[in-house]
């Protein structure tokens, strides 16, 4: 279960329009929309690069501390000083022991020329292709919100008669002072999805 509190993202995009300025638009973690209905959509995400921290908490106590650890690696926390811009979104996941929070890095960025973080908490790696499933939502989310969203992507993919692997995460783009259009996503990786399964939904 994702435990996460209203202000999970305090400080994401602030940070961001500091480091960031001369970047019109933050960049979105790229992926492919496959299929949609309403705010349920079922996506591919190409590969990426991830800075991600681990910490023995859960996301309502370590979130802070998690946040403060990946954005010093950013702001040249690392072995070669060097500036990285901020993406989005943050993503947040929670197991019962520990929580995991994970920064995107820019698409444009080589993950053999990685500057080396100077924390050693931190680890760079590569997601794996994946399909996935998310729930889309607006407004300042909270741990019930979550909840509500998480339930609705659940019962959206029985319903389709879709397998899921259960590692639930909380995706948010935003920034505590943003109030109109805002977006926040749970999101799921699919298990054994073939995507030739959408035709015979579409015809539905």
């Amino acid at each position: 279960m994702i435990l996460i509190v209203t202000f999970i993202t305090l400080g994401v995009f602030l940070v961001t329009s500091l480091h960031n300025k001369s970047h019109a638009e933050t960049e979105i973690q790229p992926y492919e929309t496959l299929y949609q209905s309403g705010n349920f959509e079922i996506r591919f995400y190409p590969q990426a690069i991830l800075a991600s921290v681990v910490m023995n908490e859960n996301l309502d106590k370590s979130r802070n501390s998690g946040f403060r650890v990946l954005a010093g690696y950013i702001f040249g926390g690392n072995e070669e000083n060097q500036k990285i811009a901020m993406t989005a979104p943050v993503r947040m996941s929670n197991t019962a022991d520990s929580s995991t929070m994970s920064f995107v890095l820019p698409s444009e960025m080589n993950f053999n020329q990685l500057p080396e973080p100077l924390n050693k908490d931190i680890v760079l790696h590569r997601s794996e292709p994946a399909y996935a499933a998310v729930v889309r939502f607006g407004g300042y989310t909270s741990n019930r919100e979550i909840e509500i969203h998480r339930k609705e992507l659940i019962a959206a993919l029985e319903k389709l008669g879709i397998s899921h692997k259960g590692n639930f995460e909380y995706l948010g783009y935003n920034a505590p002072y943003d109030v109109f259009d805002r977006r926040n996503e749970v999101w799921v990786e699919l298990k054994d999805f073939d995507p030739g399964m959408l035709q015979s939904i579409t015809v539905k």
